[in-house]
């Protein structure tokens, strides 16, 4: 497959796979054919954002390493389909993912120029501050704007903790759907499938996480409307991913210091939802970025956890 599809091709596809840190092809796939399940835009833009920001990291010349390794795409993925669901697919979401995805490719070469000496990596950072500041701003615009209202979760219509089976079952896979904003369980199952691509830890490792988002979400008495929709999982699915194998070596240690992680990050998307709720509320993967970020910078100076060798 490397030979038949190579260079800027398989970096763009790789571009969509790296949202969660995998470089198959399968993954890749498979993560394109569940944002098309879950709506014909999620899929054209989120392609659209991850091409661009790809093409402008290798017009701007970014190495080819980062570039063939969908490093240079992934933040413009989740820039393409945060901003059409926001803002409906019309042509000046076009313009806007253009630009997003253009301003999200400088900033992830700048955050790197910023993070590496000190040995991590810029996440989704690029993506959180492009859209957290594209969609705070957009109501100054009446182009941008007009007719829209800012975006409610789920426990706004139906609040209560009362919890279902239908909210744990389908909060599972909601919560690594809404790792794209999905909040269908079916294409969370699809997400799944894709990372079992990969390799089964990193699947295992996604869907347990979910499920410790679930339980702490419960035992702090969450809205059951938003467990289900999986808000309190995705921040927790990324979290794990990363600390589990990614970036943190494997181990029993390891495997607690990730759950401590994945625990840390569901309690701060609360937070991070009511310090933005005046400007409507947008979480993002805030969580999990300040979170990873924490607890990667602390592993230098712990003997019990250690980085994955680069």
């Amino acid at each position: 497959m490397r030979a038949t599809v190579s260079g800027m091709p398989l970096g763009t596809l790789r571009g969509i796979s790296q949202v969660e840190f995998q470089t198959d092809w399968r993954t890749a796939i498979c993560f394109v054919v569940a944002l098309f399940a879950g709506g014909w835009q999620f899929g054209v833009f989120g392609l659209l954002g991850t091409v661009v920001a790809t093409l402008t990291a290798r017009v701007l010349g970014a190495s080819r390493d980062r570039l063939t390794g969908g490093l240079e795409g992934f933040n413009g993925t989740l820039i393409g389909v945060a901003l059409v669901l926001y803002f409906n697919t019309r042509w000046i979401t076009v313009l806007l993912v253009i630009l997003g995805a253009i301003m999200g490719s400088v900033l992830t070469s700048a955050l790197n120029a910023l993070l590496t000496p000190h040995n991590l990596p810029t996440l989704t950072a690029p993506f959180c501050a492009v859209t957290t500041f594209m969609v705070v701003g957009a109501p100054a615009y009446e182009r941008l704007w007009r007719g829209r209202a800012f975006a409610t979760p789920p426990s706004a219509a139906h609040p209560g903790a009362s919890v279902t089976f239908s909210d744990l079952w389908q909060g599972l896979f909601n919560g690594i759907g809404q790792v794209f904003f999905q909040s269908t369980w079916y294409v969370g199952l699809i997400f799944l499938i894709g990372l079992a691509f990969a390799g089964w830890m990193v699947a295992a490792v996604a869907l347990v996480s979910s499920a410790v988002g679930i339980v702490v979400a419960v035992l702090l008495g969450a809205h059951a409307a938003d467990i289900g929709a999986g808000l309190y999982g995705y921040n927790a699915v990324l979290t794990g991913i990363a600390l589990y194998g990614t970036f943190v070596m494997p181990s029993a240690l390891g495997l607690a210091y990730a759950l401590a992680g994945v625990i840390s990050a569901t309690v701060l998307t609360a937070f991070v939802a009511d310090l933005f709720a005046p400007v409507g509320g947008h979480t993002l993967t805030w969580p999990f970025v300040v979170i990873t970020w924490i607890f990667l910078a602390a592993v230098p100076v712990l003997s019990g956890v250690r980085r994955v060798p680069t």
